[in-house]
């Protein structure tokens, strides 16, 4: 398994399969463009099998924190720690 943040439109669209909706290229691009904008996503064999996306903020007495939106991996990939891996 190999986990790489996503960083291209290409990317996002590849791992499309492991979320509730269609990827919408706009707001993909805006995504991406964010700063503290994270989707990492894992793969098996070069096949995207799971992703886990969040934001980066900044707290006045704790420093930086990564608050974790969603985390899918594929139905034949679950139960092997991809999940856990990508937190």
């Amino acid at each position: 398994m190999d986990i790489r943040r996503a960083a291209t439109l290409a990317e996002v669209a590849a791992a499309e399969h492991l979320f509730d909706h269609p990827v919408r290229t706009e707001w993909a691009e805006r995504f991406l463009a964010a700063a503290g904008h994270h989707l990492l996503v894992a793969y098996v064999d070069g096949e995207p099998v799971g992703f886990v996306s969040g934001v980066e903020t900044v707290h006045p007495d704790k420093g930086a924190e990564m608050f974790l939106y969603e985390l899918g991996v594929a139905e034949p990939f679950r139960r092997r720690g991809i999940g856990r891996a990508l937190v």
